[in-house]
């Protein structure tokens, strides 16, 4: 088990107890709090179990909540890229793995950033398991544009250097995320940096940013496509959104599509939080989360999945 920062002030917002399964000889750390039916915390780049802490303190006490840390992520083991691929296809895999290995059913899925497309690459590999779905400023589908600050971050000799090399990723993320004028409290500052301190603690959040498929002759992309074509077996499944409008990477533009796809869902947008929006909202959002959790759910949602769409 990690001892990383164990005496760092952004400890005390991270009490949790650490667990920890191996997949394909990689330690997979994860976090395992409360009891009853599970939801299934996904979090996306440069971020990792510590951003779900709110939800985790707030929620616990009548839900099961897992969080994991995505490999190279978090307190999870980080390997070369010779040692793992940092793909899509293969974070999809470590999720599903995850939740066979604790059984995991009934689950509502609880996304943030490209935890969205891995999340929901479980769902349409195993949808028997997810009963609801709670996603934050993410995607499940390609997008037509790139903003030039994550493209920047690509550039083969630029990218690495400034990304693994100066952590400007994830310290630029501490403030262009955040929708607060203060900024985030130092501790939390250092609680979402704590486990990428070095070139090659970092390289996950390196090949998280290579790994957007840009165009179909990424390989990724299919991956992404075949997501956003099957997402149609989940209409009669209960949706709740929570979405930062001020966020610049996942814009409204991202929430539309999405709503889109689910017009019934449930929608909450708070005009003054960014990508971070947990960070900047998170008092309004776990009440209305709770509410969302324990409304019945529609007994058409109970039917089996529908064929999977033809397109996204």
């Amino acid at each position: 088990m990690s001892r990383l920062g164990e005496k760092a002030a952004w400890r005390q917002l991270y009490p949790f107890a650490s667990r920890e399964l191996v997949i394909d000889g990689l330690r997979c750390h994860y976090v395992d709090e409360g009891c009853g039916r599970p939801l299934l915390l996904v979090h996306g780049n440069p971020t990792w179990s510590f951003y779900w802490r709110s939800l985790l303190n707030g929620l616990s006490d009548a839900h099961r909540l897992v969080a994991p840390d995505q490999i190279g992520c978090g307190l999870s083991e980080k390997p070369s890229r010779s040692r793992y691929p940092y793909t899509l296809r293969r974070r999809i895999n470590d999720l599903c793995r995850l939740i066979e290995r604790l059984d995991l059913r009934s689950i509502t899925l609880v996304a943030h950033d490209w935890g969205g497309a891995v999340g929901m690459g479980a769902a349409v590999e195993m949808p028997e398991r997810f009963e609801r779905f709670v996603l934050m400023n993410t995607a499940a589908f390609p997008a037509p544009h790139c903003p030039w600050r994550i493209r920047v971050c690509r550039a083969p000799l630029l990218g690495p250097l400034a990304v693994q090399g100066l952590n400007l990723f994830a310290r630029a993320a501490l403030v262009m995320a955040t929708a607060r004028q203060a900024g985030l409290p130092p501790e939390v500052r250092d609680g979402l940096l704590a486990p990428y301190d070095s070139w090659r603690h970092r390289a996950a959040i390196y090949h998280f940013v290579r790994d957007i498929p840009l165009s179909p002759r990424h390989e990724s992309y299919a991956t992404l496509a075949r997501i956003a074509s099957r997402l149609g077996r989940f209409e009669n499944h209960p949706f709740c959104f929570f979405w930062g409008m001020r966020d610049w990477c996942f814009t409204p533009w991202f929430l539309d599509q999405w709503l889109a796809r689910f017009p019934r869902a449930e929608v909450h947008r708070f005009a003054d939080a960014g990508h971070y929006v947990l960070e900047d909202a998170a008092d309004r959002i776990i009440p209305a989360m709770r509410n969302f959790l324990q409304a019945e759910r529609p007994a058409a949602a109970t039917t089996p999945a529908k064929p999977a769409a033809s397109g996204p």
